[in-house]
């Protein structure tokens, strides 16, 4: 039984045969075809392959596909026409693979980069990256450019805090352009996408603070709204005070912060936030530890509180080293993992395998260094 490119580029042979293709002729494109055999535009983009390699057809780029001016003698051409470049050349697959990415920094970002350059490394790919620096126009305008370019076989996503989707990412998604989403996943759409479990992460967060002795707890995030990852935490740290008694136990927020959202780290924002921090804590004084959703904030806490505090805190992604260690309770996400499994997800689209919508990659929770660790 010959497989679905098979089927689309013994059909084009065909019309080249019977003359309704004929020299110069343009060729449906990979979203035409995709179309009128219902696949995905990986496997019409493989079909054009084979075409090419075959040497029936030329892909000028930016213009599309045309049967060439000298057709080699058909009679020896054999149907069905079975690619060499996927997967045979599995040295060669694929020649570029891009990332887009808000930023990177060592407590959350430069592991995962790092990972995702080793992975490609090993596999023979290149590997383009693209820094958004948090803007959703930055990271439409970079899909845009690098899907259009035609030099990059597939993409890595991370996408960046906002309220709306990405439009040109989702039209990518939507017409079966290889896409996997990292860190985060976009509720709704039928994409692949490899993250922690935000939810099972931020409860168990809040159950190790709990279990300390904690009764009342705040959790710390910028606005949540159509962020998965902070939705995701601010669920799981709800969820941790379901089984307890509501009496005894109460759940508060403070998710309005803004200073760490991409380009307004600045002074004057994180002075705003400051005091919001000092209000909030003035506002309720029995809070006695906070989950923070991400570094910066915990970092924000540690100031806003000042020292000594009796405050504890907590956070995601905590970076340390070895001779000082982490200097909060966190969440370690396995993003050597995650970089690992986005290249080998999107490999594999590549080679026309189905893939999982979501991939879960492990977490650890991991205590603070002792106090002396941190001092001189």
């Amino acid at each position: 039984m010959a497989l679905l490119y098979e089927r689309i580029s013994t059909h084009v042979l065909e019309e080249i045969r019977r003359g309704a293709l004929g020299p110069g002729d343009r060729v449906p494109s990979e979203m035409e075809l995709a179309a009128q055999f219902e696949v995905s535009r990986i496997t019409s983009k493989r079909a054009l392959e084979v075409l090419r390699e075959a040497g029936l057809i030329d892909r000028i780029r930016g213009k599309g596909s045309f049967v060439v001016q000298h057709l080699p003698d058909l009679d020896g051409v054999t149907a069905p026409l079975k690619g060499s470049l996927r997967p045979a050349r599995r040295s060669q697959l694929p020649g570029s693979i891009a990332l887009v990415i808000p930023d990177v920094s060592e407590a959350y970002g430069l592991e995962l980069l790092c990972a995702i350059e080793e992975r490609c490394a090993e596999q023979g790919a290149n590997l383009i990256v693209r820094r958004t620096r948090g803007r959703q126009s930055d990271e439409e305008q970079a899909v845009t450019s690098l899907v259009g370019s035609g030099e990059v076989d597939g993409l890595i996503v991370f996408p960046v805090h906002g309220d709306f989707y990405n439009a040109s990412l989702l039209r990518q998604v939507l017409d079966g352009y290889p896409v996997v989403l990292v860190d985060r996943h976009l509720s709704g759409i039928p994409v692949s996408a490899v993250h922690t479990d935000n939810v099972a992460a931020s409860r168990a967060l809040t159950e190790r603070l709990l279990d300390l002795g904690h009764r009342h707890i705040a959790f710390v995030s910028p606005p949540p709204l159509n962020t998965s990852s902070i939705e995701d935490r601010l669920e799981g740290f709800r969820a941790a005070f379901a089984e307890r008694e509501p009496g005894n136990y109460q759940a508060h927020q403070l998710t309005e912060l803004r200073s760490t959202l991409p380009g307004s780290f600045t002074p004057e924002s994180v002075l705003s936030d400051l005091e919001k921090i000092r209000a909030f804590r003035d506002r309720v004084p029995e809070v006695t530890a906070f989950v923070a959703c991400e570094y910066n904030l915990a970092r924000m806490l540690d100031r806003a509180l000042g020292q000594p505090r009796d405050q504890v805190i907590s956070c995601f992604d905590s970076p340390g080293d070895p001779i000082s260690g982490a200097p909060y309770l966190h969440v370690r996400q396995n993003q050597r993992e995650m970089g690992r499994q986005a290249v080998d997800l999107l490999l594999a689209q590549l080679r026309g395998e189905s893939v999982p919508k979501l991939s879960i990659v492990p977490f650890e929770v991991v205590d603070p260094a002792p106090v002396d660790a941190h001092r001189n």
